[in-house]
């Protein structure tokens, strides 16, 4: 094995609130039970290829400030190989059970498709090996779709047939990469299937594009037998002006509209629900309430910036709310809280990758455990089981088993002569019980 990227950092341990080693779990104990599992079975933590091992952490303003010792500077199959494996003695090192990555994240494009698919074959080959020697998984791939120039209109939304095709035959490739790995899903994310201006768009027969090509890929999937989970990601804007997947609730219309349903679920993103209007909380509720959460890709955004940050979780009522209703749901498997997040720019050491997800691991961990205290308590639970209590008989129960109609609800009006009574909704009291698990 090569030399260690990492040599002074040993594998991170769980040590208690108490410890002050920064490169130690204070919250995040794998084995600790809670519900019946384990903190790993409940959370499926996740490591990006992308933001941790090709991110050179630069901005609009400035050049990357990275230093990756590493990495030779080159975009070489040899470079990409060694990459590979010092991403593996990274996670090994965290403790975290899986990654996701892009195409383009493990291994260099070519001028040919053919020669692009064979520098990914290459290092697909040592990201077995890894896989094998230290039994972390892939949790999802996905292609990527938006960086190269020739996706400057989109890929499955693009004007160009050509480069629609180019797409179709990126995405066969990548299913085949990532059932080789045993990934347990694969991402869709339109990084440009929008557009930035109506004026020279026609909507219509792009989300129709669209939607052929999801079919293409439900297709090729049964095809060579792969049975992982298909995601959706939703975000409304960057890099375009508006994103066909803006938001939870546009996804589950799009693939209702395209009878797509039964093949995919959601991987939703906190930064993005931020720049869609909508709190976390709020997109996973949707996703649920649709029968549609499948994973979470955990970051969080700057509320005072008005694009996709991508820092990693800290706040535990953010943490706690994704858990509540993840809980609520069942489980996330087969999906995963996956850290879609980047240190910052200034934060340019290899170990602050550590100190990122060590973070970001125990904010959810301390979520879990605020969440099944809650739900353990029950008084949140009750409350909203009373709040709806008149549906569950009387004219409510005939409301929802459709036995009534307008007529019926006129004649229950004028017989009963006013309705009954409202109750407070009790928000500052139910925000003061939360407080009381925090």
């Amino acid at each position: 094995m090569a030399a260690s990227a990492f040599p002074k950092i040993k594998k991170i341990r769980y040590e208690g609130p108490q410890s002050k080693n920064p490169l130690s779990f204070k919250y995040y104990n794998e084995d600790e039970v809670i519900k019946g599992k384990t903190m790993k079975e409940h959370l499926r933590f996740s490591v990006v290829y992308w933001h941790t091992f090709r991110n050179a952490l630069c901005d609009p303003f400035g050049v990357g400030t990275a230093i990756r010792p590493w990495d030779d500077g080159t975009d070489s199959v040899k470079n990409a190989q060694t990459r590979a494996r010092v991403a593996f003695e990274f996670i090994e090192k965290l403790g975290a059970p899986y990654y996701a990555f892009h195409d383009r994240d493990v291994a260099p494009e070519a001028k040919s498709l053919s020669k692009t698919n064979q520098n990914l074959d290459a290092v697909v080959k040592v990201l077995k090996a890894e896989q094998e020697r230290t039994g972390i998984n892939l949790l999802w791939g996905t292609a990527c779709l938006f960086a190269h120039p020739r996706y400057m209109h989109g890929a499955a939304t693009s004007c160009n047939a050509d480069v629609f095709a180019y797409a179709g035959a990126q995405v066969k490739k990548a299913l085949e990469v990532t059932k080789e790995l045993k990934g347990e899903g694969y991402v869709f994310w339109g990084g440009r299937e929008g557009y930035t201006t109506l004026l020279n768009t026609n909507l219509k027969r792009e989300m129709d594009h669209l939607g052929q090509f999801l079919h293409m890929a439900v297709d090729y999937k049964k095809k060579i037998g792969f049975k992982g989970q298909f995601y959706i990601e939703p975000k409304p804007k960057e890099p375009t002006k508006h994103q066909y997947d803006s938001d939870v609730a546009a996804c589950l219309n799009f693939l209702r509209e395209y009878n797509l349903m039964d093949h995919f679920k959601l991987n939703v993103e906190t930064n993005h629900a931020t720049l869609a209007g909508h709190t976390m909380h709020h997109e996973l509720e949707v996703a649920s309430a649709a029968g549609a959460l499948g994973s979470i890709d955990a970051n969080t955004g700057d509320l005072m910036l008005g694009w996709d940050t991508d820092q990693f979780p800290t706040d535990v009522y953010l943490t706690a709310h994704c858990m509540l209703t993840i809980l609520k749901d069942g489980g996330i498997a087969p999906g995963g809280v996956n850290f879609d997040a980047k240190v910052r720019r200034e934060s340019f050491e290899p170990i602050d990758l550590f100190h990122g997800h060590i973070v970001g691991m125990d904010a959810f961990a301390r979520g879990l455990r605020v969440a099944a205290a809650i739900r353990a308590d029950g008084r949140l639970a009750d409350f909203v089981e009373k709040r709806y209590s008149s549906w569950d008989e009387g004219i409510g129960a005939k409301i929802e088993s459709g036995e009534v109609s307008f007529q019926d609800l006129e004649n229950y009006i004028l017989k009963k002569g006013k309705t009954a009574k409202n109750e407070s909704g009790r928000q500052e009291l139910l925000e003061g019980l939360i407080n009381e698990f925090i």
